[in-house]
């Protein structure tokens, strides 16, 4: 969170205006000051379940934060992600991520998003897992989600309790692995690692790029494997998946995708997310 009295950059947003419903002794506070009506909160008095929605921009994020409750973070239009422990999840509409209470994170939108979060109070949650983990979205829970996103007087207790109980039981994690591409440290990694960032499809080896940073090959070959924990071969494949993500979940076909990331074919591609991701493009954004 930014420091009191000063604004946050441009694109981000500061999470919370540090106000508590009455309820909110797990710290699930109200919506942030930002845009004039973009967010609110349902959380009624012995609900075990809180509804938070809020409007994004393409590009804004929320400033690094915490909550004292366990979240389900999801958007049923447009893509969001979500940066924790040094992993970065794109969330098209057909996935959300459990994020479990304490866990610092960052929520933002690659396009417009409508951000919808699910806050769970610890002490009636019978989920504990410990590791943010991505659960699949079907129609049902879906629809569940906006049955307790309405108003706290829409839904009387019983008929809450019986909803919040099945959103329960529809949480089942996806054995997915997240896509991470860290830059280098080195000045002149940094920089081909930046280029390639602006244009995942450049094929160029280390040896080309050390002709324009100044560094032998080897040199930027080590430099990625002692500071990314990643061949250069590995790092790229990593980089140009997280470049394909926000591009599937917008619609893109895979052959455009595929060719926009570097890859000479639609399979190859395909290969190359399976392997990276652990499903294929298909299931991952099956609608």
């Amino acid at each position: 969170m930014s420091p009191k009295g000063q604004q946050p950059p441009p694109g981000v947003r500061q999470p919370w205006d540090g106000r508590l419903n009455a309820d909110d002794r797990h710290g699930v506070p109200r919506p942030a000051a930002g845009k004039a009506g973009t967010g609110h909160l349902v959380a009624p008095p012995g609900g075990a379940v809180a509804v938070g929605s809020f409007a994004l921009d393409g590009g804004e994020w929320f400033d690094s934060h915490a909550h004292g409750a366990h979240q389900l973070a999801w958007a049923p239009h447009g893509v969001l992600a979500v940066r924790a422990r040094g992993r970065t999840w794109v969330l098209p509409s057909t996935v959300a991520l459990w994020i479990p209470a304490g866990t610092e994170h960052s929520t933002g939108a690659t396009s417009a998003a409508l951000l919808r979060s699910l806050y769970f109070w610890p002490d009636r949650c019978p989920i504990a897992w410990r590791e943010p983990q991505v659960v699949p979205v079907p129609g049902l829970l879906r629809e569940l989600i906006d049955h307790l996103a309405q108003g706290p007087d829409a839904l009387a207790e019983e008929a809450r309790r019986r909803a919040e109980s099945v959103v329960l039981d529809l949480l089942r994690p996806v054995s997915v692995t997240t896509v991470r591409a860290p830059m280098p440290a080195d000045p002149r990694a940094r920089r081909v690692a930046r280029a390639l960032r602006a244009d995942p499809a450049d094929n160029r080896t280390l040896a080309e790029w050390g002709t324009v940073v100044g560094a032998a090959g080897r040199t930027l070959a080590r430099a990625f494997v002692s500071e990314t924990g990643m061949t250069f071969g590995q790092w790229r494949t990593q980089l140009r998946l997280q470049a394909a993500m926000p591009l599937l979940a917008g619609g893109a076909t895979v052959s455009a995708v595929a060719r926009r990331v570097g890859y000479g074919s639609p399979s190859a591609f395909v290969a190359a997310f399976r392997r990276g991701v652990g499903v294929p493009p298909g299931t991952y954004f099956a609608p």
